[in-house]
């Protein structure tokens, strides 16, 4: 039961990823919409810590994870600004899964199946052909690329843990809140203040996307306590499905056939992991 309920929970948090990224992006004010996501998954949490134990073995991970997730959203952020949503998506999501690959398979000795290597080395490729014949600046492409690593960064350390921590759901909402502390704290800081003042005018979708936000992250980290990292990360890179149906339907987006081919090839992939 193990082995087939981690990668379903994975491929449920992508899709509604997709949908939590798509929110920020349509946000005026992206930063304070990204504040209002997290301060809001925070708030929903923060009385489920008298519900669960204290994450003792994962404070650490916790403090790691706070400050990684800070440089991840501030780059997401940026790559947002100065890219198409279809564009910078890819990219970012595109070299997650081949970093964190490389990390877990290369550095920390974790083991998986030919099938699934291939499945994951599938995914990320067709993740950035998605991004071919798009306009994707210089600088988008670096904050993008910057993005991706603090994803694969974020999942490492995650993926210990939520391990770690004396159950899942401890590490979970202890995440959320101190995230959404710092995120929230961070942001005022970099806008003086005048981040509030936003996220008021934002605060119903920034409600909705902080509790979608719980939603998909909850999942991952689920799943990461239960099944390997490398080919679990890939996974949740299906997502991109769902954000190029966003992208197409509600940001009246284009797709080319290229496009369409390397949906199928994250699809493909999908399924060699699934397989292996």
């Amino acid at each position: 039961m193990t082995v087939s309920l981690a990668p379903l929970l994975m491929i449920a948090s992508g899709s509604i990823h997709a949908v939590v990224n798509a929110i920020v992006k349509g946000g005026k004010d992206k930063m304070a919409s990204r504040a209002m996501t997290d301060g809001s998954a925070a708030i929903i949490l923060l009385p489920s810590l008298l519900l669960v134990p204290l994450p003792d073995g994962a404070w650490p991970w916790l403090a790691a994870t706070a400050l990684v997730h800070a440089l991840y959203l501030y780059a997401l952020i940026r790559a947002y600004q100065v890219s198409d949503f279809s564009s910078a998506y890819p990219v970012l999501r595109g070299t997650a899964p081949l970093v964190t690959a490389g990390v877990t398979l290369g550095l920390l000795g974790d083991h998986v199946s030919t099938l699934a290597v291939a499945g994951i080395a599938l995914i990320g490729v067709s993740m950035f052909v998605l991004a071919i014949g798009r306009h994707l600046s210089r600088a988008g492409f670096g904050w993008a690329v910057l993005t991706g690593l603090t994803i694969a960064a974020y999942t490492v350390i995650d993926a210990a843990g939520v391990r770690a921590a004396p159950t899942p759901f401890s590490y979970i909402a202890w995440m959320f809140v101190t995230m959404g502390l710092v995120i929230v704290g961070l942001f005022a800081i970099l806008t003086r203040g005048t981040l509030f003042a936003s996220m008021r005018q934002q605060w119903r979708p920034g409600a909705i996307a902080g509790a979608l936000s719980i939603l998909t992250y909850g999942l991952a980290l689920y799943a990461l306590s239960i099944g390997p990292t490398a080919p679990l990360a890939a996974l949740r890179e299906t997502g991109m499905v769902t954000a190029l149906i966003i992208a197409v339907v509600f940001l009246k987006e284009r797709v080319t056939v290229g496009r369409g081919v390397a949906v199928l090839g994250i699809l493909a992939g999908a399924g060699l992991i699934l397989r292996g």
